[in-house]
């Protein structure tokens, strides 16, 4: 589960780092495209995110704090990497 989780999080972090390239594609050159299917991507990745922090969160007992930093990281541009670094891969360790 956290192996998972591992991987969902850095795909989610370069998806919304994908998107900083595609969304000046978008508006500045007028091509939609690449945005279009990034951010789907994006979304989808996103949700699969936060359902698997949840899911490990009510799975493994984590506190309130954690639960909460971790969701906030999908928020913040290289937050996903940070929670996989700093929190994930330590879990991973530790199974």
């Amino acid at each position: 589960m956290i192996k998972n989780l591992r991987v969902i999080a850095i795909l989610e972090g370069i998806s919304y780092i994908l998107l900083g390239v595609t969304m000046p594609l978008k508006y500045m050159l007028n091509m939609p495209q690449p945005n279009y299917f990034v951010g789907m991507a994006h979304g989808v990745l996103f949700i699969a995110y936060c359902v698997l922090v949840v899911y490990a969160a009510y799975k493994r007992n984590w506190t309130m704090k954690l639960t909460l930093l971790s969701l906030a990281a999908s928020l913040i541009p290289f937050g996903t990497f940070y929670a996989e670094w700093k929190w994930f891969r330590k879990m991973s360790i530790q199974q």
